[in-house]
């Protein structure tokens, strides 16, 4: 593996005497001014672990993941149309890829929206850039596997992305607290996703592809984790709102994609991603690293927000344990009818 050089942080983006960040994105929640003064509140955070970031991340080149070898041409150049036949992975295993890979095509959006949170200058800005480029990576190198192996149906595959690309994303111009809550929980539950995708789907490629995914996934959750840390510091109160209101309103970015209430059931059916391990791999270990039910001296806000994320964990856990009496009576069910 190629080794990595000239990582090292621009002295553009070190933090001056100055308190005016420019190009400094608006927010529909609260003053200008408010908004201004956290971005420059959290910015020594920023610098910080955007320097832990990239003195962390390994250079890594997609087309080394994918089974070239494996390639034939389509109906058109000569050869063969696809066919479910041709591919290795189980109809559920293609379920869950189609849906990790669509999610990832809407990159255009989520960088858009990010950029409005965090603006482009300075710090946040080198982030901004610097996420929205190794998050390319993954789209290209999980399509070059899918149609390399003939994994998935093409056609089917490019509609759906055209679908989900002409819908976009919109965060509905969430503020800076809000949108740093969320990506700390999607980024992590995007991470599990992608990991629990490749063992399930039983090909020791796609498994090494969907784990360096992860690897990034990993990184990044890392990064916007550590900010909110930074923000319960600065901001106790609206930051414990703004977790409270994220892991209560959570929504994966993907949600758009055609038929994703059903694909979603098949793939929490099948234990790659379901209630179970929404509560125990992502929300819980982001609440007990932020210690979100130690920190004292919360004003009345927090507090409300906090007893809010308390009663919701506690009803998730129990969704949670229902879920799995049913999928397990269900599995039942169809034993018997095979034996």
């Amino acid at each position: 593996m190629r080794e990595q050089v000239g990582l090292t942080l621009p002295r553009r983006l070190l933090i001056t005497s100055s308190t005016d960040l420019v190009g400094v994105p608006t927010t529909r929640v609260g003053p200008v001014q408010d908004t201004v003064r956290l971005l420059h509140d959290l910015e020594p955070a920023v610098v910080e672990n955007l320097e832990r970031h990239l003195s962390m991340a390994k250079e890594w080149m997609p087309h080394e993941y994918v089974p070239w070898s494996l390639g034939r041409d389509y109906a058109d150049l000569g050869g063969t149309d696809w066919d479910p036949e041709q591919s290795r992975l189980s109809p559920i295993a293609r379920t869950a890829l189609e849906v990790n890979l669509l999610t990832e095509d809407n990159l255009p959006s989520y960088h858009r929206e990010i950029e409005r949170a965090f603006g482009r200058d300075r710090a946040w800005g080198a982030w901004v850039h610097r996420w929205t480029a190794e998050e390319g990576r993954h789209a290209f190198c999980i399509r070059d596997y899918l149609l390399v192996t003939r994994g998935v149906d093409p056609v089917e595959l490019e509609r759906a992305r055209m679908d989900v690309m002409a819908t976009g994303f919109d965060s509905e111009q969430k503020p800076v607290l809000q949108v740093l809550a969320y990506v700390s929980f999607q980024e992590l539950a995007t991470r599990i996703s992608h990991r629990n995708t490749g063992r399930y789907a039983a090909d020791p490629i796609c498994e090494k592809l969907l784990a360096r995914v992860s690897t990034d996934e990993n990184l990044h959750m890392v990064f916007y984790r550590n900010l909110v840390t930074a923000a319960l510091a600065v901001a106790p109160g609206p930051t414990m709102r703004a977790i409270a209101d994220e892991v209560i309103g959570f929504e994966m970015p993907g949600a758009m994609i055609p038929g994703f209430t059903r694909k979603a059931a098949q793939i929490a059916q099948a234990g790659i991603y379901d209630l179970r391990i929404h509560h125990d791999e992502i929300v819980q270990p982001l609440l007990r690293h932020w210690a979100v039910f130690d920190i004292e001296g919360l004003d009345a806000q927090g507090e409300q927000a906090r007893n809010e994320l308390s009663e919701f964990v506690a009803g998730l856990s129990a969704q949670a344990t229902r879920f799995d009496e049913q999928r397990a009576r269900t599995q039942a069910r169809r034993a018997a009818r095979q034996a």
